[in-house]
């Protein structure tokens, strides 16, 4: 039965299966292509704001890495591990800032990770892009994780 589902998910002419809450199940890959299908496979206006996420994270830091991994976008420099993850939610995106704690100011959500900060989109949210990409360019600059 899981195995048809991974058949089903990976197919190119079916949609990716969206997952408890509404995350796509997305392959396991490295680059832009398998980020890009996650994003297109975000379910309603989700999918308009992990775009623009997207576009945001590759001018701030023109040499990011992605991948999708465990069913989330990820971001991070060459060698240095992962910065940043992304995780639809049933009502909102979850951004993980793997350093941010380190990050100024600090991002507003906790995590049981003592580094980690979150930074929650809900739909009718219109979040502070300049922030955003100050975020993104500090994270950046710090050591990521190795995931």
């Amino acid at each position: 039965m899981a195995q048809a589902k991974s058949k089903a998910a990976a197919s190119p002419d079916k949609k990716p299966v969206l997952l408890s809450g509404g995350n796509p199940q997305i392959a396991k890959g490295y680059g832009d292509a398998p980020v890009q299908a996650y994003i297109a496979a975000m379910p309603g206006w989700k999918s308009e704001v992990g775009r623009r996420l997207d576009q945001l994270i590759v001018q701030a830091v023109p040499n990011v890495q992605k991948a999708v991994k465990w069913n989330s976008p990820f971001y991070g420099m060459e060698g240095e591990g992962w910065f940043l993850g992304i995780h639809c939610f049933a009502k909102y995106i979850k951004v993980a800032f793997f350093r941010g704690l380190s990050l100024k100011p600090v991002p507003p959500v906790e995590s049981r990770s003592k580094d980690t900060r979150y930074f929650h989109i809900h739909e009718n949210d219109r979040f502070d892009e300049e922030q955003f990409v100050s975020w993104v360019k500090q994270a950046s600059q710090l050591p990521g994780e190795r995931m």
